[in-house]
């Protein structure tokens, strides 16, 4: 294929992507916004009225950030982990792999597609939190750069779950067994300098912390980890994600029986 024809085929499967999850928004952008503003009125309003500041800042304004990369979280991942294994489920998928479509096209067409659902949740977030808080972005280009970092990781590690799944009950175990527990234990809604020394030396090993600091800095200026490392963490997690989604993908790992 010539670079033409590359560049047809991956917008052919972006825009397809995106079709499918507007096209039942009810189902797939609203019920996070309801969701997160659920978060916003019981942790930032009732909880957050008792607890005061956290590192110099309103609670409300403490866990913004963390709530938004949630939201972009959970739904970049959701979203490729369903669409691909319904495509696999239905052995459409077979039809893209003997065409002469690149396996990366394939793989970058999903992601895209739940990148633009990760981010689209996450703007409808954003300008949900500024009813309860009038937003500051201490830094917007580190900002905007770490949410779409994350939103490609996830969407990538939504594929990878979507290869190795077997079932449809089996892309919904990550989400609720892991996925969850790390977010809630990322620092969204507090800063690990409050925890012993032991489990802020767990909590390292937590990778979505680093996202969520990173995120919160780009927002406060304030991070429990040095911003560089975060970022260098970010970037290696998608090089090695990507390269074995690829490699699975070209090897038929989930796909050929």
């Amino acid at each position: 294929m010539n670079f033409t024809q590359t560049a047809v085929a991956l917008w052919t499967l972006v825009a397809k992507e995106i079709r499918r999850f507007t096209r039942i928004w009810p189902q797939t952008l609203l019920p996070p916004s309801i969701t997160m503003t659920m978060y916003f009125i019981i942790f930032g309003n009732l909880i957050g009225a008792r607890i005061g500041e956290m590192d110099g800042y309103s609670y409300m304004d403490f866990i913004v950030p963390g709530l938004i990369m949630m939201s972009v979280i959970t739904n970049s991942y959701s979203n490729v982990a369903s669409s691909f294994f319904s495509t696999k489920f239905q052995r459409s998928v077979e039809e893209m792999m003997v065409s002469p479509m690149p396996n990366w096209v394939i793989l970058s067409g999903f992601v895209l597609g739940g990148m633009a659902r990760g981010l689209g949740v996450g703007a409808i977030v954003t300008v949900v939190s500024l009813f309860f808080t009038q937003l500051t972005i201490a830094h917007p280009l580190l900002t905007l750069l770490v949410i779409v970092l994350t939103s490609a990781l996830f969407a990538v590690g939504g594929f990878i779950n979507a290869l190795l799944g077997k079932k449809f009950d089996d892309i919904s175990i990550v989400p609720t067994f892991v996925l969850t527990p790390l977010t809630y234990l990322g620092g969204v809604f507090y800063s690990i300098s409050l925890l012993p020394d032991f489990w802020q030396s767990v909590s390292m090993l937590n990778p979505i912390l680093y996202m969520v600091n990173v995120f919160r800095y780009g927002f406060l200026g304030v991070s429990d980890i040095p911003v560089g490392w975060a970022l260098l963490a970010i970037f290696a997690f998608i090089a090695v994600l990507f390269g074995l989604a690829l490699w699975m993908l070209e090897n038929g790992k989930g796909i050929r029986s």
